[in-house]
Formats: structure tokens, C-alpha cells, sequence
């Protein structure tokens, strides 16, 4: 599979996705900075001394380049989410463990004025078809703090099983924040994958 930056897109009905480039960057920045409050409540503190990409070009560029690192070595696929061509938000396969685990966990994220239209979800459907069909994953795993009901939606649009609550889970905004864990299996995928299709990606 060739997973450069400029090979792989993957196409829906409304959004592409793709590896964002360095020069992505001042659409990156634009959308981050208008969204920061939005975004910043829901994801973990930067370590300190660590740069904001949002305000330095570099710290983005390097960003971009570990991107590139992690598809060479399988280990994770980091998408810009396009509508019309205009950068929106990201969607990412994490923590890609293969051996006996075959499984990985999807973060997303979208403007504040892009969300609610079915963007994410339709980007999600992308991403599950690549993890399973051409990844060859067994499971993926979507972490969500309970209060964030926009995430939520976004699973709960495409019926995705909720496995319980997670205590304590991950450390968001400098706070040990419980998470629900939502996942699905390639075994559920072969069962839903023409309904999910048909409903998000096909035109």
C-alpha cells in the first residue's frame, strides 16, 4: 500500500481526506486559532516548553514529517478533512498496534461552523473502510468524554457500540477526565459496511 502524502486521499460524498502537508499550514492555523476554545477544552496540554504548530510554521512542518514517519512504519494515518478543498478539520488513526492486537484509536476534530452537517461522520466511515479493508485492523476504539455530546453525536449517528465508561481515562486539559469507549470490530464492519456506505459515502 502506498501510503505517501500526495498518493493517498480517500473520497466520500462530501469530504476527502488526506495527509496534510507543510503547506497546509496558514489554513491550518487560520482554522485552529478561530476554534481554539471549541478544540482546546477537549484535547490534552502541550508539555511544557513544547510549541503551539498553531503559531509556529516549524513546530507545524515537524508535525507533518512525524505524520509522514508513523504511515512509513504503520504505526498511524493522520487525515485533513476537505470540503470543496477548504480545510474543516482532522480525523486520525492512533496508537496502531498490529501482531496479535491489530487495533487502533480514532481521534476527530471540526470547526465549530462545520460541525452538525455529517462531515465527521462521513469521514469516520472513510477511515473504518481504510482501517479494516486496506490497514487489514481487527478493532478500533473512539474515547469520548460523556459531557462532550458533540463527539458523541457523531457515533451515535452511525450506531457505534458503546463498551462502558472508562474511569479516570485520559488527561484532558489537565484534568484525569473519564471516558465512554465506543469501538467497532472488522467482524461488524463486514455486517454493516454496505449499510454505513450506502448511508454516508456513496453518491
Amino acid at each position: 500500500m502506498d501510503a505517501s502524502a500526495e498518493s493517498l486521499i480517500l473520497k466520500g460524498r462530501h469530504v476527502a481526506l488526506r495527509p496534510l502537508r507543510e503547506t497546509d499550514f496558514e489554513e491550518w492555523q487560520k482554522v485552529r486559532i478561530n476554534n481554539h476554545e471549541w478544540l482546546t477544552k477537549w484535547e490534552p496540554l502541550r508539555s511544557p516548553g513544547q510549541k503551539d504548530p498553531a503559531k509556529d510554521k516549524s513546530t507545524f512542518e515537524m508535525r507533518c514529517r512525524s505524520r509522514e514517519r508513523e504511515r512509513q512504519l504503520g504505526t498511524g494515518w493522520g487525515f485533513g478533512v476537505f470540503v470543496d478543498e477548504n480545510f474543516v478539520g482532522e480525523i486520525n488513526l492512533n496508537n496502531v498496534i498490529q501482531g496479535a492486537f491489530q487495533s487502533a484509536h480514532v481521534g476527530y476534530w471540526i470547526a465549530a461552523d462545520q460541525a452538525g452537517r455529517g462531515y465527521i461522520p462521513e469521514s469516520l466511515v472513510l477511515l473504518m473502510q481504510f482501517a479494516f479493508e486496506k490497514v487489514g485492523l481487527h478493532r478500533l476504539q473512539i474515547s469520548i468524554v460523556p459531557r462532550n455530546s458533540a463527539s458523541r453525536r457523531v457515533v451515535e449517528k452511525l450506531n457505534l457500540r458503546c463498551e462502558g465508561l472508562s474511569e479516570k481515562y485520559l488527561e484532558i486539559a489537565g484534568v484525569w477526565e473519564d471516558h465512554l469507549r465506543f469501538a467497532i470490530t472488522a467482524e461488524e464492519w463486514i455486517r454493516r459496511a454496505d449499510e454505513l456506505i450506502e448511508s454516508w459515502i456513496r453518491s
